[in-house]
């Protein structure tokens, strides 16, 4: 469910989290075809760069959780990475899924038209380069794109986010944090991010109130249970990244 009414969050409110959330394997192209076929409009993925500093889509500096490979995602070639399985660990089914090239994931959120949320997830000591090759790719990848489906680009790291910022000022960004601290509106306001994602367990109404209040989106992290996805609306909140694609729905209210 999209709000182009909501000036502050004009994207979809509820997103796919990695890609397909719970039912597929993370931040693979059969994770962003299962967002898509399950209805969401809106995914969010994570982007690092390999050992040529080719930006791909994983989640961790390390292979041996999501891949069939062993080491640092920094200290492996992109190519050497496209030959590695990173869908068996999820089900034999997705035996052939690789680690994807960020443009790739780009050029297939662009045809299904999917929104996303690109997590700028640099290795330790990368944050300056990937945060500038992530979003110099960006640009580059949605500049035929219709104005709706320009991504947001988050992250934890500040550095990374500030490179962003130099690199593709015309992309908006959104600063994650885990829990919000007392000095958030000036970390938003020195990044010139427009939207703050958040952990939903560590925010409480009144500092979601003061967020939107100052003009910004604000987006929480990671809502699986209707409840809580429920309460956090009712405050107010823009919008929810979900595992579970089958229980808070694209059109949840």
């Amino acid at each position: 469910m999209s709000n182009p009414a909501n000036r502050r969050w004009p994207w979809p409110r509820v997103i796919a989290h990695r890609g397909g959330g719970k039912f597929a394997p993370e931040n693979t192209l059969a994770a962003l075809r299962k967002g898509h076929e399950l209805g969401f409009r809106g995914v969010e993925f994570d982007v690092m760069l390999a050992a040529d500093a080719v930006p791909v889509l994983i989640h961790d500096e390390t292979l041996e959780r999501t891949t069939s490979g062993r080491g640092h995602v920094a200290a492996t070639p992109a190519a050497v990475l496209a030959t590695l399985d990173a869908g068996s660990w999820f089900d034999a089914r997705y035996r052939d899924e690789t680690v994807p090239l960020f443009a790739e994931a780009a050029r297939l959120c662009v045809s299904l038209g999917l929104w996303a949320n690109i997590e700028i997830k640099p290795a330790a000591g990368q944050e300056m380069a990937t945060g500038r090759i992530a979003a110099t790719m960006a640009a580059q990848l949605w500049a035929q794109a219709p104005p709706a489906l320009m991504p947001l680009l988050s992250s934890f790291s500040e550095t990374a986010l500030a490179a962003a910022r130099s690199a593709a000022p015309q992309l908006p960004r959104g600063l994650l944090l885990d829990a919000v601290p007392n000095d958030w509106h000036a970390r938003m306001t020195k990044l010139d991010c427009v939207s703050l994602h958040c952990n939903q367990a560590t925010l409480d109404e009144r500092t979601a109130q003061d967020i939107m209040e100052a003009g910004y989106g604000l987006a929480t992290w990671t809502v699986n249970d209707p409840d809580a996805a429920r309460r956090l609306f009712a405050w107010g909140v823009d919008a929810v990244f979900t595992d579970r694609l089958d229980l808070i729905r694209p059109d949840f209210r």
